[in-house]
């Protein structure tokens, strides 16, 4: 994977990249990625897991699933 190199970042700037990624819970390298993809990839690129499935089978026409009816009623769980 090729790697970047960004030189005479203000410090007020790496700062705020540093607050910004603990706060989203990221190291800082990886909110720079984050930063980077959602600012340079098309939507279809982010799609999450559920959507990109979904987006596939609506490309194919997409597909009717039979769901049978529940018979058993919920049970409540026993702890012993």
């Amino acid at each position: 994977m090729p790697a970047v190199t960004v030189r005479n970042i203000p410090d007020a700037t790496h700062r705020a990249l540093r607050l910004r990624a603990a706060k989203s819970g990221r190291s800082t390298e990886a909110e720079i990625r984050y930063i980077l993809e959602e600012a340079v990839l098309p939507p279809q690129g982010r799609l999450k897991v559920g959507d990109a499935i979904h987006a596939l089978a609506m490309k194919h026409g997409g597909f009717e699933l039979e769901i049978p009816p529940r018979t058993d009623m919920p049970r409540a769980a026993v702890f012993d």
